[in-house]
């Protein structure tokens, strides 16, 4: 490879490659004066423009989001209460309804057990009408049966005997069989 050749007047002779500017020695010292200068008013202007509205905004971000945070939380307490508020609100209202259920309930009790004693009153005086009907049929049975029995016994003894007997003798007989 071919080397560079430096001259002490500074060019460089045709065809050969000079050094890389920020590296060539001759600038050096100017170049760190600028550099310097640069530098400095870079801080400068960081300082005193850039970095203050840039710790602005940030400030105003943070308030921002402090304020949001603290809707955010107003918001909760007040989804909270009104939760809270909520289901207080359905506890009294299923309270409100076991007891119109329960009224009804004693309502129509009451109305069933009203029916039910009028019914069992009316089937109880059907029922006593029921049997002072059948005991008037059976007295009146009975009665026919004596007669009937007092027929039979006085039409077997004729035809046992060929004589009829007398009704008072038989109506003795048949008492004489009622008691024993």
């Amino acid at each position: 490879m071919a080397q560079p050749i430096v001259t002490t007047t500074g060019a460089t002779p045709p065809g050969a490659k000079a050094a890389f500017p920020p590296f060539a020695s001759e600038t050096f010292a100017s170049q760190l004066l600028w550099f310097a200068l640069a530098f400095g008013l870079l801080y400068w202007l960081m300082s005193r423009i850039a970095l203050p509205r840039i710790g602005t905004i940030i400030e105003e971000r943070s308030n921002r989001i402090a304020a949001d945070l603290d809707d955010a939380q107003r918001l909760k307490d007040e989804s909270d209460a009104a939760a809270t508020a909520y289901e207080k609100s359905l506890a009294e209202a299923h309270d409100k309804a076991k007891a119109i259920a329960q009224e009804t309930r004693d309502a129509l009790g009451a109305e069933s057990n009203a029916k039910r004693n009028a019914l069992e009153a009316q089937l109880a005086d059907k029922i006593a009408a029921s049997e002072a009907a059948i005991s008037a049929r059976t007295a009146e049975a009975m009665a026919s049966v004596r007669g009937i029995a007092a027929e039979a016994a006085t039409a077997i003894v004729e035809r046992l005997t060929g004589r009829a007997p007398e009704r008072a003798a038989v109506e003795a007989a048949l008492d004489r069989a009622r008691a024993s």
